[in-house]
């Protein structure tokens, strides 16, 4: 654990699995600081692009970077609050907004081979070149590389792992008409979402890069929403393709995956339940 050499008055603050979450004072302001032992290598900084592309829009509000290192990323403090019903609807149309401000290609939209680093989901290391399509992103950036972590982790059966393999196989007629490149948090369910003291929302610990906008909502209805007005507020603004009901559990497939290679436990045994309806 590392914290920037000018910190004062450090403590330890909930958040995170994966990181150490701490307050301290950094050059007389308030500041959130992430580390733990032994992260990858410029892991902080390529968070710390993500953040600043998701902030680029001005639709929705993102902790300013104040220091990056190799072990620690600073970031502006926000007290924490609860999500008001103007807070749920600005984050709903803000998101559509951040979507809509889209990326240059399905995968790294640049910071990534700027610094030479790969794309992270937790600790998992992801590859993340461009593809010309997002079925095919979707499957070979995401789903395979995932769920054969999970296998060699015992995670996810060798089924499972065949499950994966036939899915993918079938993606360009399940993933509904093509839409450009959103701008994606990448990782959005509801803890990664923080609400401050005035009820509204500011969007942290992204894994961000170019993808399609249902796989963020569908991951935001995974593991406890919101609030359902943030979806309603969300299509009013930009509304989804038809069909994008049945396609919420497909883009479900990959946070269960990462949960089974992260945590075990029976997640595994989730993404099979679910990915089996889109097998035929």
């Amino acid at each position: 654990m590392t914290l920037p050499a000018a910190a004062s008055d450090a403590h330890r603050v909930r958040g995170g699995d994966i990181n150490e979450a701490w307050y301290v004072k950094l050059d007389g302001r308030d500041a959130f600081v992430k580390t733990r032992r032994d992260p990858g290598q410029g892991e902080y900084a390529l968070e710390a692009e993500g953040l600043r592309w998701l902030a680029e829009p001005g639709a929705l509000r993102v902790p300013a970077v104040i220091e990056v290192g190799e072990s620690y990323l600073a970031l502006e403090w926000v007290p924490g609050g609860q999500l008001s019903l103007q807070g749920a609807e600005e984050l709903g149309r803000g998101l559509a907004a951040v979507h809509g401000a889209g990326s240059p290609c399905f995968g790294d939209p640049g910071f990534g081979r700027r610094l030479g680093v790969e794309v992270r989901i937790g600790s998992l290391r992801l590859p993340n070149e461009p593809a010309e399509d997002w079925p095919s992103f979707y499957a070979r950036q995401r789903l395979l590389p995932v769920a054969r972590i999970a296998h060699e982790r015992d995670a996810l059966s060798a089924a499972g792992l065949g499950m994966a393999e036939r899915v993918c196989e079938r993606l360009p007629e399940l993933a509904g008409p093509p839409e450009p490149p959103a701008r994606l948090h990448g990782d959005l369910w509801n803890g990664n979402i923080h609400i401050d003291s005035d009820g509204r929302a500011w969007l942290v610990d992204p894994s961000a890069y170019g993808g399609h906008r249902e796989i963020d909502l569908a991951m935001l209805r995974l593991f406890g929403t919101p609030s359902k007005r943030v979806f309603a507020a969300y299509e009013e603004a930009a509304p989804l393709a038809d069909g994008w009901e049945e396609r919420v559990e497909l883009w479900q497939l990959l946070p269960l995956l990462v949960h089974a290679a992260l945590f075990s436990g029976t997640y595994g045994y989730a993404f099979e339940r679910r990915v089996a309806r889109y097998l035929g």
